[in-house]
């Protein structure tokens, strides 16, 4: 499976983007992981390519929502009230398992930039 991120850019504290994610072929779930300067990559989102399970890290609950059109294949990841620290590169990927765990997820999309200016 090839994924294909698009959608970053640069916004101000309060702002919204949202980040799409185009699939080559379908997989059980998708999922948005970002990774902040000197930080490791953490998960954000992730969703059941039914689109019927939702998951979320506490730190966008309430402000982020994934969704996924199965006719597109392709993965969004809608992000109101964004903050400054929301700001890193942001990677969508694909998985035959659901999980939260980078290890799980077995494609990976080129990475998009977020960046949030206060």
């Amino acid at each position: 499976v090839q994924l294909q991120a698009s959608g970053g850019g640069l916004v101000q504290a309060g702002g919204s983007l949202r980040l799409s994610c185009a699939a080559s072929g379908r997989t059980f779930s998708m999922g948005w992981f970002r990774q902040a300067p000197g930080k490791e990559r953490e998960f954000v989102a992730a969703i059941r390519w039914s689109g019927s399970i939702t998951n979320y890290a506490d730190s966008v609950k309430g402000r982020f929502t994934i969704s996924i059109v199965t006719a597109e294949n392709t993965a969004y990841l809608q992000m109101n009230t964004l903050k400054p620290e929301d700001t890193a590169v942001y990677y969508c990927a694909a998985s035959k398992y659901w999980s939260v765990l980078e290890r799980r997820y077995d494609y990976w999309g080129q990475g998009t930039q977020v960046t949030v200016s206060s």
